[in-house]
């Protein structure tokens, strides 16, 4: 696991999860550590326990519990012992961390006008650990180009199922180009408003999203695609969990604008996507040139289909259920 995750915990905890296996070290996607109860461990979309030993197990009984000690232990790293410098941050629920990695948090809300202006009692903490793919779009990005032009996309899956992950890697082929594709690198924009995509640590990106990427970090998407056109002149705008109706009427500018865009959604399925309120106007003007379908039937990653803005399947039969993970 990650070194610099690993620092962020208190040295029980820490201890704990080094003696977890190598293996296990490698799948997990979330560590949930909640003052007084027993830390939780996500791997491959499982619930489990973490012992003192550092062994799994499902009996919260048996569970290593965090105290009110390894709470403030932990926040006083993850904000490097400055918890104000990291108020806009905790207003948002999330701390981004080196390498990528997220820390979600929750405790009491201060409120001011219907605003959240801060929280305070932290005491529970969802570290989200970040994996970068390389390589993963590679058997994806030839069917979202036309002569060597990327399309306008669309990434439908449920949670957890590795849009975020899949997107970012479109972005680094997109922006690095691919010679044998006929696809030169394009000047990409990426609007990151959970700083999930680029994960950047004082505005420097944490992945690596190829050469002729800007990104602009924490900004709403909506705003943010507009103001990366006036500002970066993209030729593609890629952005994460798109849903209402001022994200619809922002890529409408895009497209107006001449901009290409990849966004992805939540969704288990293109209908789905469809009955959403917010985005029928992006489907009674096709907008959509491709759309990719995930889900986690083999495990987060797994591709289900690829279709062309008439929905006719490019991913051959012969492909159904790939998994990139």
């Amino acid at each position: 696991m990650d070194s610099r995750l690993l620092a962020c915990f208190s040295q029980r905890i820490r201890h704990a999860v080094v003696c977890l296996s190598s293996d296990v070290q490698a799948k997990i996607e979330e560590i949930r550590i909640r003052i007084n109860q027993p830390i939780e461990i996500r791997v491959q979309n499982q619930s489990y326990f973490l012992t003192e030993s550092g062994q799994l197990c499902r009996s919260a009984d048996q569970g290593l519990v965090a105290t009110p000690e390894d709470g403030q232990k932990i926040l006083n790293l993850i904000s490097r012992h400055s918890v104000y410098a990291l108020e806009e941050e905790l207003r948002r629920g999330f701390i981004t961390i080196f390498g990528g990695h997220r820390v979600g948090i929750a405790g009491r809300a201060v409120v001011d006008n219907g605003r959240v202006q801060h929280v305070k009692h932290i005491r529970f903490f969802n570290f989200r650990v970040a994996r970068e793919m390389k390589g993963i779009a590679e058997g994806v990005v030839p069917y979202l180009l036309d002569n060597g032009s990327p399309l306008n996309t669309l990434i439908i899956s449920p949670p957890q199922c590795g849009k975020t992950t899949l997107l970012r890697d479109i972005i680094r082929v997109l922006s690095s180009g691919k010679a044998e594709l006929g696809l030169r690198g394009v000047k990409v924009g990426v609007v990151d408003e959970r700083s999930e995509i680029a994960s950047c640590l004082d505005g420097l990106p944490q992945h690596d999203l190829g050469p002729r990427a800007d990104v602009l970090d924490a900004c709403p998407k909506a705003e943010g695609m507009m103001m990366l056109i006036r500002s970066m002149s993209p030729q593609v705008v890629a952005c994460d969990e798109i849903g209402s109706e001022q994200d619809t009427l922002a890529i409408l500018e895009a497209l107006h604008a001449g901009v290409t865009v990849v966004v992805t959604a939540h969704g288990s399925t293109l209908a789905d996507i469809k009955r959403r309120p917010g985005l029928k106007p992006l489907f009674q003007t096709p907008v959509f040139e491709r759309f990719v379908v995930l889900s986690h039937r083999k495990g987060a990653g797994t591709i289900e289909l690829i279709t062309d803005a008439q929905e006719r399947l490019l991913y051959p039969s012969s492909l159904r259920g790939m998994n990139y993970a």
